[in-house]
C-alpha cells in the first residue's frame, strides 16, 4: 500500500520510523515550512531516508491538490498537523486519509486538547483516529483508545509517557484497518462535545482565592508549557513541579519553606512549588529562588 506520511516534530517522526521499521511503502514525506534554524525532527528523518519530502506554504491551492495526486497513493496518514488540509486534497489518496487528536473526541477538540481536560480535573482523556472534515477536528471516529490521568500527572506525564506512544501505535493500527478492508466509521455528533482553543497565559494564570484543588489542576495542565504564573513583586513567577496538601489560612499567603520549596496558601488547601521560573530567570528550585530574592513566610504572591 502506497502511503503518504503528512505531519511534523516529534510525533509525525515517531509514525514515520514505526512505517519504515515495517517496511511499508512511504511514497511521500509532507510536512510544514521549517523556521529558520529550527529543522523539524519528521523533515530530518525523510532526509537522512532519502524520501521524497514536500513542504508547501498552503494545501488550499491547486498546485497543492496536484502535488497530492501525483503520488498516486493509497492513503494519507496526518500525524500532527497544524495546516488546514481541504477535502480534495485529503481526498486524493484511494483510501482517503486519517488524521491523529489526542483527546477522545468530540470532546475537547482545539489545539490544547491534553491541557484542558487537566485542568478540569478530569480523571481520564484519550486519543482518536478520524477521517477528518473541513470542521475543526471533527469528522467519523475510525477508533479511540483512552488513558488514566493520575492526580498529580502534569502534561508532560499524560502527553510523553501515554498519549505519545498510544498514538503512535494507535495510528498504526488505523493503517492495518485501512489495508485490512474492515474500517468502521462512526457517526459522530458534531453537535456534542466541546472546541477549546489555546491553553495560553491567560487560562495558565494562578488566582489563590480558587479552590486549591483548582489551582493544582492549573499548574498541571500547563506543565510543561505554556507554564502556570503568579506575581512577585509585580514580576511574573511560573510554576513547574508542585504538590498538593491540606491546610487553612490566607490565600496566597507562603505558610511554610524548607530544602522541599514553598509552600503557598490557597482556598482550602495549600500548594508546595518545587520548581519555578522568574521573570529574568531559568527554571530552578524554589528554594534556590526565595533565598535569591529574600522570600520568607507570611509574604503574599500573587496581584
Amino acid at each position: 500500500m502506497r502511503i503518504v506520511v503528512h505531519g511534523q516534530q516529534a510525533f509525525g517522526r515517531a509514525v514515520l520510523e514505526k512505517l519504515l521499521d515495517r517496511g511499508e511503502d512511504v511514497v511521500a514525506v509532507c510536512c510544514a515550512p521549517e523556521p529558520e534554524g529550527r529543522p523539524d525532527p519528521l523533515a530530518e528523518l525523510a532526509r537522512e531516508k532519502g524520501l521524497p519530502l514536500h513542504q508547501p506554504d498552503s494545501w488550499k491551492t491547486p498546485e497543492a491538490l496536484e502535488l497530492m495526486q501525483s503520488f498516486n497513493a493509497d492513503v494519507c496518514m496526518m500525524a500532527y498537523v497544524l495546516l488546514f488540509v481541504p477535502e480534495a486534497v485529503r481526498d486524493a489518496p484511494t483510501h482517503g486519509t486519517f488524521q491523529y487528536h489526542p483527546s477522545l473526541c468530540p470532546d475537547h477538540r482545539g489545539p490544547s486538547s491534553i491541557n484542558w481536560p487537566i485542568a478540569m480535573g478530569k480523571t481520564r482523556t484519550g486519543l482518536t483516529i478520524f477521517w477528518p472534515d473541513d470542521g475543526l477536528d471533527e469528522g467519523p471516529i475510525m477508533l479511540q483508545k483512552s488513558c488514566e490521568i493520575g492526580p498529580d500527572e502534569t502534561l508532560g506525564d499524560v502527553y510523553f509517557g501515554k498519549l505519545f506512544p498510544m498514538g503512535v501505535d494507535a495510528m498504526l493500527e488505523g493503517l492495518d484497518l485501512v489495508k485490512a478492508g474492515v474500517v468502521i466509521k462512526h457517526d459522530q455528533r458534531l453537535d456534542d462535545g466541546s472546541y477549546e482553543s489555546w491553553f495560553k497565559k491567560k487560562a495558565a494564570a494562578i488566582d489563590w482565592a480558587n479552590p486549591s484543588a483548582q489551582t493544582y489542576n492549573t499548574i498541571r495542565a500547563a506543565n510543561p508549557a505554556p507554564g502556570a504564573w503568579t506575581l512577585h513583586q509585580g514580576k511574573t513567577l511560573k510554576i513547574y513541579d508542585s504538590a498538593h496538601a491540606a491546610g487553612t489560612g490566607t490565600p496566597g499567603e507562603v505558610v511554610a519553606m524548607d530544602a522541599d520549596g514553598i509552600t503557598v496558601q490557597g482556598e482550602g488547601g495549600r500548594i508546595l512549588l518545587k520548581r519555578v521560573r522568574p521573570e529574568d530567570g531559568g527554571k530552578q528550585p524554589a528554594a534556590e529562588w526565595a533565598a535569591s530574592v529574600g522570600l520568607k513566610v507570611g509574604d503574599r504572591l500573587g496581584a
